[in-house]
């Protein structure tokens, strides 16, 4: 085996890891923004998004 990596592998690796630094980024938005919200004033809507959210699921899952 050579030394050297295939160009294509270390720029398929170099777009993998930024990908990755781009969705820890989003994640540590969501976080803070998850962190900052009312969340007394949102439980009830909260609730509601989650009933109808339960709503579309399917009742007979053979997987279950």
């Amino acid at each position: 085996m050579s030394d050297k990596l295939d160009p294509e592998v270390l720029l398929l690796e170099q777009r993998k890891v930024e990908a990755l630094e781009k969705i820890a980024t989003i994640l540590d938005s969501l976080s803070l923004w998850f962190e900052e919200i009312d969340k007394e004033e949102w439980g009830d809507r909260i609730q509601f998004y989650l009933a109808e959210f339960h709503k579309t699921v399917p009742k007979d899952d053979p997987e279950s």
